[in-house]
């Protein structure tokens, strides 16, 4: 058997690791790599290998640094089935229609001035229709169910609780050599009891581990004072008729926000009359999704709608719909709070209200999610003193906050909780989805539990596992 790490090696983004075994070709993942625009655009263009040799695709979950290349994959000649829990393919379904269009719409604006300085005019890395083929190739597949995906290779899925349908992917491989192994790859860990979704689980008896690292060198501030930093941020822009601006991934991050600013409403920490508008077609769409699929909320989640209170949804909350209505926003005054993707800033709607926002200081940005190298989001933590929005340099004045907190990503802790679960047969690990001190941080955690093959694998870096 051998596997090879294309991407999410020693960065966070672009999740794919190749496994070859008994002749056949799976694909763990097909994630869009996200940095700096032109670094982006070629190595998601460049597949690194023939996709039409290419057997299958497991796909741990829907966030577009996991799924966000399989259309282009597609493209380039793919006709094997896309594995994934239904929750996932219907987020699919949506978020790489999303995808196209901001490719799209970011490309004519990109290639105004490209063709205004008589530069090579960029193309999107897919169209719609490649989604709509891509869409006929998944094929659903059940939690802890198991399923013959490849001569001798076996997959199940369990619960990763990271976003709607997040699973830890679990391949028992019969090997044609006569050496059997269990592979579990965790696609991304959710952090222990966050909202709405189910605590992670823990499959046993892998000797083989690729595990995320992400926030492997850290823990995670304590959830319990969220909402009392929500509040304050909130009652800060009710004073000053301003802006609290909310750069959130549209499934997962945006869905905790509506949680938690639910729960404030109830307890009267939400001033009166303040509006909140979530500006993302995408998360609209995929607050639906997470709505129909009721069956993987937790008990807290649960009891809420027994009592008749929906966990996404209150008085004041708008979801924006015209790119008219959300260029309005920008002109009319505070206070209010904007939810808007992208997550990492790198794209959307949200681009156009940091442009607009950034340079008061009376206005917030508050930042809830990991934000990888070379990204807009990143600059902003960094708190530089202009910052490039749309080919515009922009003064950041605004009010730079930051909730770890909100992170759907297990910490240092539940990373190690989670591994001290699942060790016990583990004899090959790979650290993956971190940058260096990340991957190295984790390499260390795997070795402190006792397994002794431990790797944070480079950029193509090739394993052969007898």
């Amino acid at each position: 058997m051998k596997i090879t790490f294309y991407g999410a090696a020693q960065t966070t983004t672009g999740s794919m690791h190749l496994v070859e075994v008994n002749g056949k070709r799976i694909l763990l993942d097909c994630g869009l790599f996200q940095g700096h625009r032109k670094e982006a655009f070629e190595k998601n263009r460049n597949l690194p290998f023939d996709s039409k040799t290419i057997d299958s695709v497991v796909l741990s979950h829907a966030h577009i640094d996991h799924s966000g290349n399989l259309p282009q994959l597609v493209r380039q000649g793919f006709r094997g089935r896309v594995y994934a829990r239904q929750s996932t393919t219907d987020l699919c379904d949506v978020m790489l229609r999303d995808s196209c269009f901001l490719q799209k719409r970011d490309l004519e604006y990109v290639n105004k001035k490209r063709k205004r300085d008589g530069k090579r005019l960029f193309e999107p890395l897919y169209e719609e229709s490649d989604v709509n083929a891509l869409m006929q190739l998944f094929t659903p597949v059940h939690l802890h169910e198991s399923r013959e995906i490849a001569p001798g290779v076996t997959l199940t899925f369990f619960n990763a609780g990271h976003i709607l349908g997040s699973a830890l992917v679990q391949l028992d491989i019969r090997s044609n050599s006569g050496r059997n192994h269990k592979l579990i790859f965790t696609g991304d860990l959710g952090q222990p009891n966050q909202p709405i979704l189910r605590h992670y689980e823990y499959p046993q008896g892998a000797d083989i581990l690729i595990v995320e690292s992400t926030y492997a060198d850290r823990l995670h501030p304590s959830a319990d004072d969220i909402e009392s930093r929500l509040a304050d941020y909130l009652k800060y822009i009710d004073r000053r008729n301003s802006k609290l601006i909310v750069p959130a991934f549209s499934v997962g991050r945006t869905q905790q926000i509506i949680y938690y600013l639910n729960k404030l409403l109830k307890k009267g920490g939400i001033p009166s009359g303040l509006k909140v508008y979530i500006d993302s077609p995408l998360s609209r769409k995929a607050t639906g999704i997470y709505a129909k699929h009721r069956e993987v909320y937790n008990d807290e989640a649960l009891n809420m709608l027994a009592s008749g209170q929906d966990p996404l949804s209150f008085p004041n909350l708008t979801f924006v719909g015209t790119p008219e209505e959300s260029m309005a926003l920008n002109e009319t005054p505070g206070p209010m709070v904007i939810i808007a993707a992208s997550g990492m800033c790198e794209g959307g709607r949200v681009l156009h209200h940091l442009k607009h926002a950034a340079s008061c200081e009376d206005n917030i940005i508050l930042i809830c999610g990991f934000q990888a190298e070379n990204t807009l989001g990143r600059r902003i933590v960094e708190r530089r003193e202009t910052i490039k929005i749309l080919g515009e340099e922009v003064p950041l004045k605004a009010k730079v906050e930051v909730i770890n907190a909100l992170s759907a990503h297990a910490d240092k802790a539940g990373l190690t909780d989670w591994i001290s679960n699942v060790k016990g047969d583990v004899k090959y690990a790979f650290a993956v989805h971190g940058e260096i001190e990340k991957v190295s941080a984790m390499a260390d955690i795997l070795k402190e539990q006792g397994i002794l093959n431990v790797a944070a694998p480079e950029p193509g870096q090739v394993f052969e596992i007898g």
